[in-house]
C-alpha cells in the first residue's frame, strides 16, 4: 500500500466518523424532543385526572361524611426556600384534604404524597386546626399501589365509568396528619 492509498483511506475514516458523530448529534437532538413532548403529554394526562377527579371531589366525601365547601387547583406554597404542590385541595371548617392525581398511579407517588401530608402544617399555618387528611387518584393504578395508600391512610380514588369514585369500603379511616 503506498503512502497516498493510505492517507485515502485515513482521510475516509475520518469522514465516517465525522458523519456518525453527526447523526449521533441528530438522534440525541430527537430523543430530547421525544422526552419533552412525553413529558407534555403526561402533564396533560395528570390535568385530565385532576379535571376528572375535582368536580368529583364534592360528592364523593359527602358520600363519606365530609363536606367540602371549597375546592382549589394546583395550589402551590414556599417555605424556607422548599416548595410544596397540592394537585386538589379541599376544605371545610373541620377538614383539608389532600389529593394526589396521576394518570398512572404508583406506589412512589404515594410515599411522595405521604411525605407531602406530612410537611402540609409547616406551609399552610392557617390550617393548623384542621384535621388534615390525603387521598390519591388515578386512572391506572399499579398493582398493590391502591393496598399501600388504603393502609397509610389515604382515600384511593379511580375511575368508574365517565367519572370517579372512592375504592375504600366504608370501614375505612383515613390517618389525620
Amino acid at each position: 500500500m503506498t503512502a497516498q492509498e493510505m492517507e485515502k483511506q485515513i482521510q475516509e475514516i475520518w469522514k465516517l466518523f465525522r458523519e456518525t458523530d453527526t447523526r449521533f448529534k441528530e438522534t440525541q437532538a430527537m430523543i430530547e424532543k421525544t422526552n419533552q413532548e412525553v413529558g407534555n403529554l403526561t402533564s396533560k394526562w395528570s390535568k385530565f385526572v385532576e379535571g376528572l377527579v375535582a368536580p368529583a371531589t364534592v360528592k364523593l366525601f359527602m358520600e363519606r361524611g365530609i363536606e367540602v365547601t371549597g375546592i382549589s387547583q394546583r395550589v402551590k406554597r414556599t417555605h424556607n426556600g422548599e416548595g410544596i404542590e397540592i394537585d386538589i385541595f379541599a376544605t371545610n371548617g373541620d377538614y383539608a384534604i389532600l389529593i394526589e392525581a396521576k394518570s398512572t398511579l404508583g406506589v412512589e407517588d404515594i410515599k411522595d404524597h405521604l411525605e407531602r401530608l406530612g410537611k402540609f402544617a409547616a406551609f399552610f399555618p392557617e390550617y393548623r386546626d384542621r384535621k388534615v387528611i390525603g387521598a390519591v387518584a388515578g386512572i391506572d393504578i399499579d398493582e398493590g399501589a391502591d393496598k399501600f395508600a388504603y393502609k397509610s391512610g389515604l382515600f384511593v380514588i379511580a375511575q368508574s365509568g365517565e367519572t370517579v369514585t372512592i375504592l375504600n369500603d366504608l370501614k375505612f379511616r383515613p390517618t389525620v396528619w
